[in-house]
């Protein structure tokens, strides 16, 4: 192939084909929209990893070196599928895509500025086998100094958590911390536990699991489209789990993406959630009342991260 060898063929370096006609093959879905250096770090990370059967790569928007480098490594392993041409369609929608590409019954969504350290795929999928239908694993989510990053395992998300969260009043007033969404200041677990919510930034899920819960909501354009598919997992009668053996560095913030249209997907994101998990008029109506309130918090935040800096 243009005088590039390909690689020796093992167990791990299946086509595409044997993907799918493998029972257990892994799959490895990544969206990237505009991810600098970082990504390549990250593709090097999956294509290591023994347990990795395939890597799609959905390309939402790229510079040409990036296009090139996911070519080139096309080209030289097996593994490894790129999907593009369709556009900036979204987080939800390119996870869904990538999904239905994957030849594997086993699906790793991971963002292209985290790390997988060693035995993290390893540990995902052993920790779905024989679990309720439908289940989802999160990893233990690090920042670059290795402390547990923020998001990585929460509570249970509602307007009224996520107002005294985001005031800070559920970690500054004893008597409201049991409203604190984010529990990563908690001693971590020394087993795999059941929590309401976990990070979007890699987490593993059976096909047919998956599928079941009708994928990622396509609603949502950026951010909370994994706190929905954790609620919705929920909602069928299956767990969602932490796994604190499963590490994953993950950077954050190397999209190219401004600030402040990252917080807006945010806040909209939040409020759509809000909406959809709505019991009766009251609650539905309450959501609505909020919609301005949550879009234009999360908007301060920029401005509020920039005067800081200043």
């Amino acid at each position: 192939m243009n005088g590039v060898a390909a690689p020796r063929r093992t167990a791990e370096t299946l086509t595409v084909a044997e993907v799918g006609e493998h029972p257990r093959a892994v799959s490895v879905v990544m969206v990237i929209y505009f991810p600098g250096e970082p990504m390549k770090r990250s593709l090097a990370c999956v294509l290591a990893d023994p347990a990795v059967s395939e890597l799609v790569v959905v390309d939402n928007g790229s510079s040409a070196e990036e296009a090139a480098h996911l070519r080139a490594l096309a080209v030289t392993d097996h593994r490894v599928v790129v999907v593009s041409g369709q556009g900036n369609v979204g987080f939800a929608r390119a996870s869904n895509l990538g999904a239905r590409k994957a030849g594997g019954e086993r699906l790793v969504f991971l963002n292209p500025d985290a790390f997988l350290q060693p035995g993290c795929i390893a540990e995902l999928v052993q920790a779905i086998e024989n679990r309720p239908v439908p289940s989802l694993v999160g990893a233990r989510v690090l920042n670059a100094d290795g402390t547990e990053q923020r998001g990585g395992r929460r509570g249970e998300i509602t307007p009224l958590s996520a107002m005294l969260s985001l005031s800070t009043l559920a970690a500054r007033i004893p008597a409201l911390s049991r409203f604190e969404v984010h529990w990563e200041s908690d001693t971590s677990p020394d087993h795999m536990i059941e929590v309401p919510t976990i990070s979007g930034a890699c987490f593993c899920m059976r096909r047919e699991d998956f599928e079941a819960v009708g994928g990622f909501d396509e609603g949502y354009f950026l951010h909370v489209e994994d706190v929905d598919l954790c609620w919705r997992v929920r909602g069928q009668g299956g767990v969602v789990l932490f796994h604190p053996g499963a590490e994953v560095i993950h950077l954050g913030g190397t999209s190219q993406t401004s600030p402040m249209k990252v917080e807006f997907h945010k806040g909209v994101g939040l409020a759509r959630f809000f909406r959809r998990r709505a019991d009766g008029v009251g609650q539905h109506l309450t959501a609505w009342l909020l919609w301005p309130v949550i879009v234009g918090a999360a908007l301060l935040r920029p401005l509020i991260w920039q005067l800081r800096r200043g």
